[in-house]
């Protein structure tokens, strides 16, 4: 694995103290990360909405970083941890949800299926668990943000 993503970055690097843990962590990170039914936008949108809820610094500008890698504007990645419209502002209803209620409220549920399918509900939902279980590691180890993210930052901040 150290070949592969988990040495490419600081988080992996803390998470490597627990190889275990780290190993049965890759499968769901492909998932999440890569074959998730929310598509690559609304992930990265999920994420950053969960970053900006837990106040995961690490989290948030790294996927600051993929967001416009992706080609998302900057003023919709700010609108993130504002109060964003339609389907972001969907998003974050349910990212809020989910820390604030610890569930998706029916209303909310049936509008994610509806627009974004079943499985993206059920995505959108691994996604903030991941996300938040990641933040709690990376917070209390204090992972600095990597240096290639952090001249990103310098260089263009948000």
């Amino acid at each position: 694995m150290k070949a592969g993503f988990a040495g490419a970055l600081n988080v992996y690097r803390t998470m490597a103290h627990h190889p275990a843990l780290l190993r049965a962590w890759a499968p769901l990170r492909q998932h999440i990360v890569k074959d998730s039914a929310l598509g690559a936008v609304r992930s990265e949108l999920v994420i950053l909405r969960a970053a900006n809820r837990m106040g995961s610094a690490y989290e948030w500008a790294h996927h600051v970083s993929r967001a416009r890698a992706l080609g998302i504007a900057d003023v919709r990645i700010r609108a993130m941890a504002g109060a964003p419209d339609g389907e972001d502002g969907l998003i974050a209803a349910a990212v809020d949800a989910l820390f604030d209620e610890r569930r998706l409220p029916s209303h909310i549920e049936r509008a994610i299926s509806s627009t974004m399918g079943e499985q993206a509900v059920f995505d959108l939902m691994a996604t903030v668990g991941f996300y938040s279980v990641l933040g709690y590691i990376l917070m209390t180890f204090e992972t600095p943000i990597d240096e290639k993210v952090a001249r990103e930052f310098a260089a263009h901040p948000l």
